[in-house]
Formats: C-alpha cells, sequence, structure tokens
C-alpha cells in the first residue's frame, strides 16, 4: 500500500513538473539578442496610419563615402559617426544610450531621443522615433 501511495505521489508530481513551461519565448515581445554592436545607417522612412513602411536609401550617407553609423558600446557609450564633403571627413559624437526593454534612449550632450526598437537582429536595427515617427534602419 505505502509503495502504491508512493508512486502516485511520485507520478503526480513528475506530472506536474512535466507541464511546466520553460520556453524562450517567455520574453513578453522583447528581443533577447543583445544590441551593443556597429551598425552602418541603411534606410529611412516613416510609415502610415496603417502601419505601412516607406523606407529609402538613406540620403544622410555622403556619395562615395563610407556610410554614416551608430555604435553601441557595453559599456552604454553611443558613437555616432558621420561621413561628410568631398574628403569623407569622420565626425564622431559621443554620447550614452540606455535600453528600457524595447525601448532605446540615445543621449547625445543635452539632447536625448527615445525610439522604439522595431526589430532587432543579428544582421538590423530597426528605430521608430516616439517623438518624431520617423524609423531608421541600421544594418550589422
Amino acid at each position: 500500500m505505502k509503495t502504491r501511495n508512493f508512486l502516485y505521489v511520485l507520478a503526480l508530481s513528475f506530472g506536474l513538473f512535466a507541464t511546466t513551461s520553460c520556453s524562450n519565448d517567455d520574453n513578453d515581445g522583447e528581443t533577447i539578442v543583445p544590441i551593443q554592436g556597429k551598425y552602418e545607417l541603411s534606410q529611412v522612412g516613416t510609415a502610415d496610419s496603417n502601419g505601412n513602411e516607406t523606407l529609402v536609401d538613406a540620403p544622410q550617407n555622403q556619395s562615395g563615402c563610407s556610410k554614416d553609423y551608430l555604435e553601441l558600446k557595453l559599456s552604454n557609450v553611443a558613437v555616432i559617426g558621420d561621413y561628410s564633403g568631398s574628403e569623407c571627413n569622420k565626425t564622431e559624437t559621443t554620447g550614452t544610450y540606455v535600453r528600457s526593454h524595447n525601448d532605446l534612449t540615445i543621449t547625445m550632450g543635452a539632447i536625448s531621443t527615445v525610439s522604439d526598437i522595431m526589430n532587432l537582429t543579428n544582421k538590423e536595427l530597426k528605430l521608430k522615433d516616439k517623438t518624431t515617427g520617423i524609423i531608421t534602419v541600421y544594418k550589422r
């Protein structure tokens, strides 16, 4: 009788543990890809009220030069690189960034921008400015 009760409790315990979820998709929609890295500016655009995006090649990229970039370092330092002029002169602006769930706040001097992280993969970072609605696509 004791053996049967023990087996019953053991089977019940196993059933409870077997139905517990340990899934990786329990992240409330937040991406789990690290945001740190160097991203080249690729496209910019907007989305209409239906969510249809209109993206074009970034006009900020100087023709004949390397692409402008955003670098997010592990130490929460943000670096924006801008190539301009016929000599492709590079200007770097350094600030900080903070990621809170799917929000990214970048502060350069006294100016802060808050963006929604629309997509973050090993190859792409897509941001939507919460104030202007402008979408910016960066490629790794």
